[in-house]
């Protein structure tokens, strides 16, 4: 499984809410910007901002990809439930498909606003509900309900998504702005990126549901496709707020 190819895939979904949001953030203005859970880099490589770029990442090996691939970038290995960074650092801090991951999402936010100036803003891009998946024909509605459950057994929250806006006010955020994003992630998708979408189902649920009865899903998702009738919807939100 290629993940920087997955995260590059979830870039491609955020990029014009990314654009907008980065525009009213002031991105431009920027002094200092941080990402935090940058995986590969997937993102801080294509950021065009005059910006001193930090970001930082729990996993080491993929922290190294990001060096790679974000190198004017100021990376460090640490965790997102304590952030290494003195109080008031940046002017944006930002986070992508991380807060499902992380075992106290309200403490990752409290981290979040503490490193970010007064005025700044914090920016959670995407974050998906799992569980109001949906999925036509029927026959492949268990696709969803099997992929909550690997996430769950993996230490995800697959509903998180929905509770993001509550999220921000619970840690003490002022909403700007939140809501679904208007690209679905799955949705139109090309034959390359269908191809992605089975090599993370295939790696998500290997050990918790048979190979044959995968096969026999992806059969039935790659007809649909040829057919028409396939439609499948991850509910996937964003919030923005001002410290």
């Amino acid at each position: 499984m290629n993940w920087h190819d997955r995260y590059r895939q979830q870039a491609r979904w955020t990029r014009d809410l990314r654009t907008y949001l980065f525009g009213r953030a002031g991105l431009a203005h920027a002094h200092r910007v941080i990402e935090v859970g940058c995986g590969t880099g997937a993102l801080l490589m294509d950021l065009d901002t005059p910006a001193e770029l930090h970001a930082l990442d729990l996993d080491p090996q993929r922290l190294g990809e990001a060096r790679r691939h974000a190198p004017s970038a100021r990376l460090v290995c640490g965790d997102a439930l304590c952030l290494p960074y003195p109080s008031a650092t940046f002017d944006i801090t930002f986070c992508h498909f991380l807060l499902l991951w992380v075992s106290d999402p309200l403490r990752a936010l409290g981290e979040m606003k503490r490193i970010t100036r007064a005025g700044g803003a914090v920016l959670a891009f995407a974050e998906p509900d799992h569980t109001a998946r949906r999925d036509e024909p029927a026959s492949l509605i268990p696709l969803g309900r099997w992929q909550a459950e690997s996430l769950r057994r993996q230490g995800a929250d697959p509903s998180l998504g929905a509770r993001l806006g509550a999220l921000f006010k619970q840690a003490g955020i002022p909403l700007v702005e939140t809501g679904p994003l208007q690209i679905t992630p799955g949705a139109d998708p090309t034959r390359a990126d269908r191809e992605l979408e089975w090599a993370v189902l295939q790696a998500d649920l290997a050990g918790l549901v048979a190979p044959a009865q995968l096969q026999e899903m992806e059969r039935l998702d790659r007809e649909a496709w040829q057919t028409g009738t396939r439609r499948l919807h991850v509910p996937t939100y964003f919030a923005y707020g001002v410290v």
